[in-house]
Order: structure tokens, then sequence, then C-alpha cells
């Protein structure tokens, strides 16, 4: 098991990536060139009035983590139904930042307890909007609890695999981490391979946390995904960035091979291949992330939880960490999970 220093790198790394695709989410490659030069975005730009902002990957991430967090804390394990349960509460209270005017019928609907509870609604900085994912509002917004076998909708975009790192990061047994991952994206996406990717990403988490070389890592939770029904897309993109990978070349055409970061596989997919791509550099791998005619914030988000669990916050420059948006709050988080599985 590697020391909270690989728990803080995960966070803090998907934040930072996540942080410099914001300002590029919505911009094509060539309108990146046009406004930062032709090697593309090279450091913080501001977004949402600032520099450093995290956008709703890293809110939801956060918590989603609160969620695993309080379900340890409380022992409400009931199989996995008691870890499913904090999560979507918890995913709740993040709807609750989101939907102002919609509090009081969460709170009526739900239970002030399940709303209010934890920490995080207790900051005022997450109750800013930043651009979040359709499918999670509706979800959420729904009253019903999404499962893979009573799907809520058929979503497979990315907002469940951008947020699955601390899933990941809880459990070391990679069969477990995958298949809760896939059961707390189900909350919000209901297609296959939405919640696949998802299991997936944590389970290639759950191994690195374990001490595997990602390429290991790779592989043990391939194996893990090919048991499962309809992984036929995750496991094509995730083996295309493997290929990629092996190229002599690397950067934007060869990401634009493997897709956007829109949905679920592709978003896997590119923040396999800048890692792997990236060795030990964690500055040329999330720069290769964002970079590209996508979703910038979620690639650079899961190129930075891969590269941060492989090699630890030590890996990632200060000046990034220095000026990122809610950096104690981000680490504080990563302490309370690595003190849940100590």
């Amino acid at each position: 098991m590697k020391t909270l220093e690989y728990l803080k790198g995960c966070l803090i790394g998907g934040a930072v990536g996540d942080a410099l695709g914001a300002p590029i989410e919505f911009m094509s490659l060539d309108q990146i060139r046009s406004s930062f030069g032709n090697e593309g975005l090279t450091d913080y730009s501001e977004a949402y009035g600032r520099i450093g902002s995290i956008t709703d990957d890293t809110q939801m991430t956060l918590f989603t983590a609160e969620g695993l967090i309080l379900s340890k804390i409380r022992q409400e394990y009931q199989g996995d139904i008691g870890v499913i349960a904090a999560v979507y509460h918890a995913l709740l209270r993040w709807l609750y930042t989101q939907q102002a005017g919609r509090q009081e019928q969460l709170i009526n609907a739900y239970g002030t307890c399940s709303i209010i509870d934890g920490v995080l609604t207790g900051h005022k900085e997450l109750f800013s909007l930043r651009a979040p994912g359709n499918s999670c509002l509706s979800a959420l917004q729904s009253g019903q609890l999404g499962t893979m076998d009573n799907p809520v909708n058929d979503s497979k975009g990315c907002g469940g695999v951008m947020r699955m790192a601390p899933v990941g990061l809880m459990f070391d047994d990679a069969q477990k981490a995958f298949r809760i991952g896939c059961e707390c994206a189900a909350l919000t996406h209901g297609h296959p391979t939405g919640y696949l990717a998802s299991g997936t990403f944590a389970a290639i988490l759950s191994r690195l946390i374990s001490g595997e070389s990602l390429t290991a890592a790779i592989g043990d939770s391939i194996s893990i995904l090919k048991c499962n029904t309809n992984h036929e897309e995750t496991l094509k993109s995730i083996e295309t960035a493997c290929e990629s990978a092996d190229k002599a070349t690397c950067g934007p055409d060869i990401i634009k091979e493997i897709g956007e970061g829109w949905i679920a596989e592709e978003a896997l997919g590119i923040g396999i291949y800048c890692s792997l791509v990236a060795g030990d550099d964690f500055k040329k791998g999330i720069l290769l992330a964002v970079n590209h005619s996508g979703d910038s914030d979620s690639t650079g988000s899961i190129t930075g939880n891969i590269l941060g669990a492989l090699h630890g916050i030590g890996v990632i420059p200060e000046n990034w960490i220095v000026n990122l948006e809610l950096k104690d709050l981000i680490e504080e988080t990563a302490v309370d999970l690595f003190d849940q599985i100590k």
C-alpha cells in the first residue's frame, strides 16, 4: 500500500488537470493555439473569475469521496448497498450546491440529515456552477436512484468516470473497486459503457495505489472488465490508447484517434494514453491531456489522477499546487480517505 503522498497526488493531480483544462474545455485545438500559441496552453489561465479554478469534475470527486468516508465512519455497510446509498446522498448534496431554488424540495424529499450532513456544504466556494453535466443533473433531479439493473437513463457521458478516483483509492481489492465504481457511476449514467469505463478506472487506481506499475494495473483491470457483458466499447478504447502510446510520435492527432473525451470510454482512453506517454513527467502528460479539441478538463483530470496515484504529489509542479482553488480542502479530503483505509 502506498503512502498518503500518493493519495494526495491522485486527488490534487486530478484537480490540477481539471483546472488546466477548465478555460479551454469548449475550445477546438485551433482556437487553443490561436489564443495561447502553437504549443497550446502551458499554464493556468483564468476561468470562472480566477486562476486555477476547478470545475464540476473536482466538485463531484470531492462529494464522492465524502460519501465513501461517511459510509465508513458510520459503519453503514450493508454489503455494497450502504456504500452506494452514502455516495448517492453525497451527490444529492452536490446537487444542493448547484440548485439553490430546489434546496427546500431536496430537504423535504430526502431528509435534512441526508442533504446537510457532511463538511463540504459548509464551503461556500462549492456553491458555484462550473458547467455541470446534464446527465448528472437530470439523473439526480429525477429522485430515482439509478442502478445497472434499473438505469436512470441511457447516458454514457464522462460524468461518471471523471469523479471515480476516490473509489479506486478507498478499495485495495481491484475487483471490489471495479464493482463499486460501476454502481456509483450507474447512479447517474445508465449506459453499460458509462459505468463499465468508470469501474475500470477505479480498478486501475486501486492497483496503482497497491504499488503496481501502470501497465500491470491496466492489464489487471482489463481482465476484470472482460468478465462483464457489453465491455467491448471500453475495451476497444483502452486497447487503442495502449497501442497509440507505443507510436514514435505523440500529440493531439493521436488523441483524435481515441476520441474527444465527451463520452466515458474516450475520456478513459485519453487519460490512459497521456499517462503512458508521460512516464514520470507529470507536466508533459497533463498538457498533452488538455490540449486537444475535446473535453479538456475531464481528460486532464483523469490523467492527473493516474499520474498522481502512480508517482505521488512530488511530481506535480509546485506553482500548480499553490494556485489551485480549494487545494487545502482537496488535501484534507485525501487525508480523510487515507484515515479510513489505514
